[in-house]
């Protein structure tokens, strides 16, 4: 599963980046970029909801090939509509959001199926490995994206995702029939009022979603990244693919050196600090903009070899930083929902996990797209920054229960 996972998600995250390069091509508005995750905001919280009560019903292994297999109709799709050419925003928005959905629930079903597969003791370090396949394919997805693009074009790139997501099916397939434990609630909305009660009577998860939140909602300027490549910057696609591969790398670096993370047991207090130095990277970034627009350094090219590689190489550092910032997190956010959440809860908490985690960004999307219609580039993230890092040092002061959690006897 992990291995299938891994290649799958090189594919994935191509596809990530050449839509939004697509868009861009098409439009030359960052908000347009935006929207992409905008419109897929609200079916992903009800295919998280919904994928989580079909986690908790049914076989988790069926459920979640099922859905990979809409995700890779939906891939291909967006292969045939490039090559024919189209330039309507439409399939594009239409396609993602039918990806998006069918990734939450895959995702949903794929996290709720590992405390069965492994032991408690191991599930940090499942995280951590996880950590390393998501920057393994962060890295080499969105860098492939901005080669291919440039040198092949739009339908190229998406063709060759459709081949690496048929590894996600043989990932898949090698498990065993995964169902649910305990007293199993049908879906409906019977089944979503249980999930959301016991979120209710949950602080520690609780708080563990909203501090994600924070995190995500004001720190994620990767819509900025086709303006910035094309007029702050400059280097186009190319520059897109290294910021975006910057932030994996951090995750990766960071999945690997992650062993004395399973000595940690104050995990309420580590994702504080993990989040609020997601923040200050988050703020170096939009430093870094705002020295080149305020200072009259922008080039606009998409040549990379007309770019400001000091600017590239600095906004590239402060990127790793937050892939490394949010891998801690997750460590810690993934570890403490698979050991305080009982079986037969662990697919619909999952799934509003999931909605969090993916639905977070696109937030965090219409964040910087509306922001930046109104203000210079370097304004999102600078104000992000600072945002994340006063919410969390409020949020952390006011939950004692997070601060003094203790990995060793998990509460909800």
């Amino acid at each position: 599963m992990w291995a299938g996972n891994a290649v799958a998600g090189i594919g994935t995250q191509m596809t990530v980046v050449a839509v939004g390069l697509h868009i861009y091509h098409l439009t030359e508005s960052s908000f347009a970029v935006a929207m992409v995750g905008a419109i897929a905001l609200l079916p992903m919280i009800i295919a998280g909801l919904y994928g989580g009560m079909l986690a908790d019903a049914f076989d988790r292994r069926l459920v979640a090939l099922s859905a990979a297999v809409v995700a890779w109709v939906s891939t291909a799709s967006l292969a045939i509509v490039a090559w024919a050419g189209v330039d309507q925003l439409w399939p594009f928005y239409l396609l993602t959001v039918v990806s998006a959905v069918s990734g939450t629930i895959i995702g949903t079903s794929r996290n709720a199926m590992l405390p069965r597969l492994l032991p408690a003791r191991l599930l940090p370090a499942a995280s951590a490995l996880t950590g390393v396949s998501m920057g393994a394919s962060v890295t080499v997805g969105p860098a492939l994206a901005g080669v291919l693009v440039a040198a092949f074009g739009f339908g190229w790139t998406y063709t060759i995702d459709v081949a690496l997501f048929t590894f996600a099916f043989l990932g898949l397939a090698t498990l065993p029939a995964i169902k649910p434990e305990g007293e199993v609630h049908r879906p409906g909305l019977e089944s979503v009022r249980y999930g959301l009660a016991f979120l209710r009577r949950a602080p520690n998860i609780r708080m563990s979603f909203i501090v994600d939140i924070i995190a995500m909602t004001f720190g994620r300027p990767h819509a900025l990244f086709p303006a910035i490549g094309a007029l702050v910057i400059g280097g186009g696609p190319v520059t897109v693919g290294v910021l975006t591969a910057a932030s994996a790398v951090g995750t990766l670096l960071c999945s690997l050196l992650s062993g004395r993370l399973g000595t940690v047991r104050r995990h309420g207090v580590a994702i504080g600090w993990a989040i609020a130095v997601y923040g200050v990277f988050v703020l170096g970034f939009g430093v870094v903009i705002a020295v080149m627009q305020l200072g009259g350094f922008e080039h606009e090219t998409n040549d990379i070899a007309g770019a400001n590689l000091v600017a590239l190489v600095l906004a590239a550092v402060m990127m790793a930083g937050t892939g490394a910032a949010d891998n801690v997190s997750a460590i810690f956010r993934t570890t403490m929902l698979q050991t305080a959440v009982p079986d037969n809860m662990r697919g619909r908490l999952q799934g509003i996990f999931t909605v969090v985690v993916t639905g977070g960004p696109r937030v965090g999307d219409m964040y910087v797209g509306a922001l930046a219609l109104v203000a210079a580039l370097w304004v999102p993230p600078v104000l992000g920054g600072l945002l994340i890092i006063a919410l969390i040092a409020m949020c952390l002061r006011l939950t004692p229960t997070f601060r003094t959690y203790d990995a060793l006897a998990p509460t909800p």
